[in-house]
């Protein structure tokens, strides 16, 4: 394990009776990067979270988490974790600082640190307001606020989140990955999932996962750049046929995806020409966009990001 490694994961696989739900999966993770594992239902990116958090034991491979051991040294680890779970953990019939003072003691934090540490917390998180108030009475937005206080109040080295922007608007979502950065750069390492495409775009280093497999990894901008050009989607009534018509014309990939003809290609806008001039009663409709993860996802995977199985 590299010293500068939070995470280490080696051929890990995991299984739900005869169903792979993560398949030999390695990589490794950096100390105080932000992390996303991205992918739709169904993936394996919340049992591999579950693993992590050491809620479910690892079946297979071999996992290190700042240095432990995750099969012999889960207490350790766990008390240098700070989880946040995509399901509420907050009790809405007591306060914000009755929740926080709660965590503290499972801590077993002072008084004291409680006192000092939910103070600090709820000004980060702008909830210095709040602290009396019942959790019941919060947004959907500060409650989520709430639980990264909890999460982060026995100040740990490694915070992990599952589906941390469920139920949050907009403004709530940016303001959560505001403080994110803000933890990041007190040294803190964040790995977290994600089914949002536009919220990975945010990490430093994404890792695409597709039926329980790692489909890419890299930094965002390494991932779209990787598809090779602009992406260019046609519809038509026979796209297997118009696949092939165009490798045979034009020599260059043409897949079908979901049912529409895609392919990747510098200048994208001079080839809708081409295309529409060669197969004018074929094309229905082209359109022409720049790589995005969905593109990455589709390029690796060959699937449609929406329509991955469950």
């Amino acid at each position: 394990m590299s010293a500068d490694s939070a995470i280490v994961v080696s051929e890990v696989t995991h299984h739900y009776g005869e169903r792979v739900a993560v398949d030999e999966l390695s990589l490794s993770i950096d100390e105080g990067e932000i992390f996303v594992f991205l992918g739709p239902n169904g993936s394996g990116k919340t049992t591999l979270f579950r693993v992590l958090s050491t809620l479910i034991p690892l079946q297979a491979g071999d996992v290190k988490v700042l240095g432990h051991d995750l099969r012999g040294a889960v207490n350790s680890i766990r008390s240098q974790l700070g989880v946040v779970f995509q399901a509420p953990s907050l009790d809405k019939k007591l306060t914000v600082a009755e929740n926080l003072t709660h965590q503290g003691r499972l801590y077993g934090l002072s008084s004291g640190e409680i006192k000092n540490r939910s103070q600090a917390m709820l000004s980060a998180l702008g909830l210095s307001d709040r602290n009396s108030d019942l959790t019941e009475s919060l947004s959907g937005g500060m409650r989520r606020r709430v639980e990264l206080a909890k999460g982060m109040l026995h100040q740990p080295r490694l915070l992990l989140l599952d589906e941390p922007s469920t139920g949050l608007d907009p403004g709530a979502r940016a303001d959560m990955w505001k403080y994110l950065h803000q933890v990041r750069e007190e040294g803190v390492t964040i790995v977290l999932t994600t089914h949002l495409l536009e919220e990975a775009e945010r990490a430093d280093r994404i890792a695409i996962m597709h039926q329980g497999k790692l489909a890419a990894l890299d930094t965002p901008a390494a991932l779209q750049a990787s598809v090779g050009g602009d992406s260019i989607t046609i519809r038509t009534d026979c796209p297997d046929q118009l696949a092939s018509n165009i490798r045979d014309q034009f020599a260059c990939e043409a897949n079908v995806v979901d049912g529409t003809v895609r392919l990747e290609q510098p200048d994208g806008h001079q080839w809708i020409s081409r295309l529409v001039e060669a197969f004018p009663v074929e094309i229905q409709t082209v359109t022409l966009g720049k790589p995005t993860l969905e593109d990455v996802f589709i390029a690796r995977t060959g699937h449609q990001y929406l329509s991955s199985e469950e």
